[in-house]
């Protein structure tokens, strides 16, 4: 049972090579959001709002292109395990044109439909603000941080690549440095220091394009600089060709992917407009509670992904029982890790709101749901490790039931319902429908145990 579950030392040493780096990234890109999110909660609470609907907005966008990548990415990371750069060269072609592609799409909605996908999400007249104040400092934000799109697109496309090929270093490494440079930027220019402008929410956006910007520069150039460690590289922009057959095996396997990240974004972002129907107080609440619950996220985040790179190349590379044997045990390192993160989450729940320029009714609606985050903790851990085991097989058909179809079936509706036609307080509705996913975590253990996941998709 032990040894099923629990790994040597040797195991957990690889394991974390190739997870702390994209932890570390992960986690000072969020710290840092978490600081731009506190200087602008202290220009006022309509500010805060306006720019947190924004970002869940964009939050649609990125998981947009994460799924773009996550198709090829699956082929990428076995044709590394097989041995094969070429395949890999063509993985990352594909990735760089459907990455355009969306970038081109997300520039058209949020320029065309952008203040009334902000406008859904302002309902109540509680005591969080002026609902037209709200939408002109969103739509300022938003105006500014389309341009981030195309470097965040790109950049996408080759730390995703480098990750495949089990470089997470340089990524880690762009990343502190961008978000350095995002963070001061974002004090000089949210308040006018030193002498220079001070341009609020604007000053926040522009912050963040100059860090993109800088983040894309650094791995671009490291990664053709260094064309012996990424053979894939060599040549990539010659001609720009993918075999046929490879585009077909990516887009019958990937699209599910895309659709499936599409979908569970942009039902994160309904799930919250069903809450937002309880006021303003919740949305400006969740802000809050989400901002800190991405900063711990980060650990089961960089576990799921170090699954499904681990595991891919051991399937590329034919190694069944050992793909099987790394998912046992990562899956139960992830969820025991998770449990503790829960208890130091909950330990701050009552302290981190306070740190926010809003009223009393804000912070004790984000307390509250910073309590329930860190409660379900170990649960977001298992069913997003489960995800990247299951799709690192290539069965996307079956994480985009499990994962997008779920939400938007029964976590969704019942939400809505619950919020509409309900007496319940916000409370036990979040909470309810938190819950929900202890079922998938039932059909998540039944598919996983049924092995069905366990196939090399690039043995021919």
């Amino acid at each position: 049972m032990f040894k099923k579950y629990i790994g040597t030392k040797e195991f957990y040493k690889m394991a974390l090579l190739v997870a702390v780096p994209i932890m570390l990234q992960n986690g000072i890109t969020n710290l840092v959001g978490m600081l731009d999110n506190i200087m602008v909660g202290q220009l006022g609470t309509e500010q805060m709002t306006g720019v947190s609907i924004v970002n869940q907005l964009i939050f649609v966008f990125n998981l947009c292109i994460f799924g773009g990548v996550s198709g090829a990415g699956i082929f990428s990371a076995q044709f590394f395990g097989k041995g094969d750069h070429v395949g890999v060269r063509d993985a990352f072609r594909f990735k760089l044109i459907t990455c355009l592609v969306l970038t081109a799409l997300g520039f058209f909605i949020f320029g065309f439909f952008g203040d009334d996908l902000i406008s859904l999400y302002l309902h109540g007249k509680d005591g969080a603000g002026d609902k037209a104040l709200t939408l002109e400092y969103g739509s300022k934000f938003l105006k500014v941080m389309m341009i981030e799109m195309l470097p965040f697109a790109i950049v996408q496309a080759y730390v995703s690549t480098l990750r495949d090929t089990g470089e997470t270093v340089i990524a880690m490494k762009a990343g502190i440095i961008a978000v350095l440079i995002n963070v001061s930027i974002n004090y000089l220019l949210i308040y006018g220091m030193f002498g220079l402008p001070e341009l609020g929410v604007v000053g926040a956006a522009v912050g963040t394009i100059i860090a993109r910007l800088v983040e894309l520069g650094i791995v671009v150039r490291w990664t053709h600089k260094h064309k012996e460690r990424n053979k894939f590289i060599i040549g990539v922009y010659k001609k720009f060709k993918i075999p046929m057959t490879l585009v077909k095996s990516i887009i019958l396997t990937g699209t599910p992917l895309l659709v499936n990240e599409a979908l569970w974004a942009g039902g994160m972002a309904t799930l919250a407009l069903c809450y937002s129907m309880k006021g303003m107080d919740v949305v400006s609440g969740l802000n809050i509670s989400n901002t800190i619950a991405n900063v711990f996220n980060i650990v089961f985040i960089a576990l799921g992904t170090a699954i499904g790179i681990i595991v891919g190349q051991q399937l590329g590379a034919g190694k069944y029982k050992e793909a099987s044997d790394s998912a046992n045990k990562l899956i139960a390192f992830s969820v025991v890790v998770c449990f503790i993160i829960g208890l130091m989450l909950a330990s701050i729940a009552g302290i981190f709101p306070n740190i926010y320029h809003t009223t009393d009714a804000v912070k004790h609606y984000a307390t509250q749901f910073i309590i329930v985050v860190a409660i379900y903790m170990p649960m977001y851990a298992y069913l997003h490790s489960m995800y990247f085991t299951i799709r690192s097989g290539g069965k996307t058909i079956i994480t985009f039931l499990f994962d997008s179809v779920y939400l938007w079936l029964i976590a969704i509706p019942t939400a809505f319902l619950l919020v509409k036609f309900s007496s319940l307080p916000i409370l036990p509705i979040y909470i309810i429908c938190q819950s929900m996913d202890f079922i998938k975590c039932i059909i998540g253990y039944c598919i996983y145990k049924k092995g069905i996941w366990i196939q090399n998709i690039v043995s021919k």
